[in-house]
């Protein structure tokens, strides 16, 4: 029994002096690291509901907290087994700045999305219009945004150029103005075109009368006097309004016997009753 235990003693101190001992911490704190790098992950999560992200925003931001805390594990387990820590930092940073390197383009996306969602300048839903391309947007992600056009068209459009081009934002104010031109002769009668017009604007449905439509007198050209018909309208009403001015201006012109033109509305002869 006593040799037995003789060769217990002998076996630990043994694996002492070997670097057992080491060993075993740097297991203990490996275990130890996985365990707080889950309970620090669950923390972020609710945190990130809680704070009512995006579920993009909220990924992105659990996953980079992921992935520093996986580092850091990875460094304080190398230090516990004696490796010099400085060697590793110095090697992730290599790779860290080839990885830059390579995907300069994918990164440059994937900080103009993380700009998108944190900033928020549209959302899933709104109407855009992105470098002359108009769709409602699908789906926002970290590398790109998704819209769909009124072609039924979906286009994939990169965070790096949605944030470098024009973007207008179709949806974000509750009322838009609706603004067509069109042209009159200089032997029409202006005021009564316009009256006309306001009248017809007035009585829309899907235009609303604060603020007033209007009609104005913009430029006088050679043959013709260009105008432009004013009217606002709800943001989800818009499309109807526009076409609604349309029409307007259509019967206007049918009314005053004139002949419209594919490229601009010409009016020649709008005469006053008793002319």
């Amino acid at each position: 029994m006593e040799n037995l235990w003789n060769e217990i003693v002998a076996f630990f101190s043994r694996f002492a002096s070997d670097g057992g001992l080491t060993i075993v911490r740097t297991i203990a704190f490996a275990l130890l690291g996985l365990v707080i790098l889950k309970i620090v992950r669950m923390i972020v999560r609710r945190v990130a509901l809680k704070s009512r992200l995006d579920n993009a925003a909220a990924t992105f931001v659990i996953s980079v907290i992921t992935v520093i805390l996986y580092v850091v594990l990875v460094i304080v387990v190398a230090s516990s087994l004696g490796i010099s820590t400085a060697g590793i930092i110095a090697a992730f940073s290599a790779i860290a700045l080839a990885i830059a390197l390579a995907l300069q383009d994918s990164l440059a996306s994937l900080a103009n999305g993380v700009i998108i969602i944190f900033t928020k300048p549209f959302k899933k839903g709104d109407v855009i219009m992105i470098n002359g391309r108009e769709g409602t947007v699908q789906d926002i992600r970290l590398f790109n945004t998704k819209i769909l056009t009124f072609n039924n068209e979906e286009v994939i459009i990169p965070n790096s150029d949605v944030l470098s081009q024009t973007l207008v934002n179709e949806s974000n104010m509750p009322l838009r103005r609706v603004e067509l031109p069109f042209y009159i002769s200089y032997s029409a009668d202006a005021g009564l075109i316009s009256q006309s017009i306001v009248k017809e604007l007035y009585a829309s449905e899907n235009i609303i009368n604060t603020p007033e439509p209007s009609v104005s007198i913009d430029t006088f050209g050679e043959d013709t006097i260009k105008c432009t018909a004013y009217a606002w309208a709800s943001t989800e009403n818009y499309g109807n309004a526009k076409n609604d001015v349309r029409q307007i201006i259509y019967k206007a012109v049918r009314n005053c016997g004139g002949e419209p033109s594919s490229r601009k509305v010409k009016i020649d002869s709008c005469k006053k009753e008793g002319d």
